[in-house]
């Protein structure tokens, strides 16, 4: 969808003006990995409008496919959306979504092409979508159905609440996680929706997923991967468990992290690398976006990102990135007892 970024901090009410960039969780992630190098396939509806052309030319800049992204023909407009300049977990933050109607709400198992949907090694997912429309809930179950043929299925749970009709999010939330082989979750959402409040727990209400992602914010994120002789379904004690703290950064908007830390994990994925070093690409990409203004940002180079994920752990432990870190010509150096800012 297109996102109206804020001309500076405050209310919607209060904000005079708004920059037009794009959004959109599943949208960002695929910017992301085809910025990283990967080769990616965006597979959406958008409004026969301007805003529809602007999301298709700007997605496909990053250097994504989208022959497969499907223009409405039936009058459904491009979904937009507002918000402020503050943190999602902060009261002040403000959303105003323009979805309902939506080109993207009318996805349904009927309308999306599987060939499309399968034609990759991962297809990501987000409970976003399953908030859109029953029709999208239809589709978002098809996809999460176990078959041998589907690629490895990824599913960031992304829990919106402004955008559930009713009370089903965390029942329908649950059971999307229970069908896919790799799930994101941040801490704050499983204490929100299924009132879990440690990895554990969560891992134990989650055993069926190959890998979950616990994220925690500034506290770092931890994976659970179990052991590949073992069937789905099994419990938490043939898992390995690792645990990466996230990294210094100087926070320029703080929007857009979540998505970008699921490309840097998944980037990592597809290369085969251990899951310290998933966590670590995680972070890596996220504090691309957490250092730039908009949703998604272009992140650093592999040999840059590598080098930085392969450092010990005190140097890790010890790493600061600050705005422009990514072209290895902005701010970016070992944390001192004055932390320098932008």
């Amino acid at each position: 969808m297109v996102t109206f970024l804020p001309s500076r901090p405050g209310r919607l009410a209060d904000v005079p003006a708004f920059t037009r960039t794009i959004g959109g969780a599943e949208s960002n992630v695929a910017c992301a990995l085809a910025a990283a190098g990967h080769t990616v396939k965006w597979i959406s509806r958008v409004g026969a409008d301007g805003f529809g052309d602007h999301l298709v030319e700007a997605i496909g800049a990053y250097g994504v496919d989208t022959s497969a992204v499907r223009r409405d023909a039936d009058g459904r407009p491009t979904g937009i959306y507002f918000r402020t300049a503050t943190d999602r977990s902060t009261t002040a933050h403000e959303v105003a979504y323009y979805r309902a109607g939506s080109a993207a709400s009318a996805m349904s198992p009927g309308t999306m092409d599987r060939a499309d949907l399968w034609s990759g090694r991962v297809l990501h997912l987000s409970g976003i979508t399953a908030a859109l429309s029953d029709d999208c809930l239809a589709l978002m179950r098809a996809l999460h159905e176990r078959r041998a043929e589907r690629p490895l299925v990824s599913f960031d749970v992304n829990h919106r609440p402004a955008l559930w009709r009713d009370d089903s999010g965390p029942r329908v939330l649950l059971d999307l996680a229970r069908g896919a082989d790799l799930v994101f979750v941040g801490d704050d959402e499983a204490a929100q929706l299924w009132g879990l409040h440690s990895p554990e727990a969560i891992r134990e209400a989650l055993p069926e997923p190959a890998v979950l992602v616990v994220k925690a914010g500034a506290d770092g994120a931890t994976a659970f991967v179990r052991d590949p002789g073992a069937g789905a379904g099994t419990d938490t004690g043939t898992d390995s468990v690792t645990s990466v703290p996230a990294l210094a950064v100087d926070v320029v908007a703080p929007v857009g992290a979540g998505d970008a830390f699921a490309a840097g994990f998944l980037s990592a994925t597809l290369r085969d690398l251990p899951a310290a070093a998933r966590l670590r690409h995680g972070h890596l990409m996220a504090a691309a976006v957490l250092t730039d203004a908009g949703d998604v940002c272009v992140p650093a180079a592999r040999a840059h990102a590598d080098r930085l994920a392969a450092l010990d752990d005190a140097a890790w432990g010890a790493l600061w990135l600050g705005p422009g870190w990514t072209s290895g010509a902005g701010e970016f150096g070992q944390r001192q007892e004055a932390v320098p800012t932008s």
